[in-house]
């Protein structure tokens, strides 16, 4: 699942500290969810299918 990751709209989670906390940023394309560190954008983002995503969300949400 390769896309241009520069060209990708990426946002923090609401739940993000503002004093710079640990984070990550993620990105919807069509192929799926893009997710890179906040704080180290240089460092290569990775991505999985958004079936995929949606079960790690469910899993976290469900703590």
């Amino acid at each position: 699942m390769s896309s241009g990751t520069t060209e990708l709209a990426w946002f923090k989670s609401s739940y993000s500290g503002s004093q710079g906390d640990d984070c990550v940023e993620v990105a919807f394309a069509e192929q799926g969810v893009h997710v890179r560190d906040s704080k180290d954008v240089s460092r290569p983002a990775f991505a999985v299918g958004r079936e995929g995503w949606g079960e790690f969300v469910r899993f976290v949400s469900e703590g």
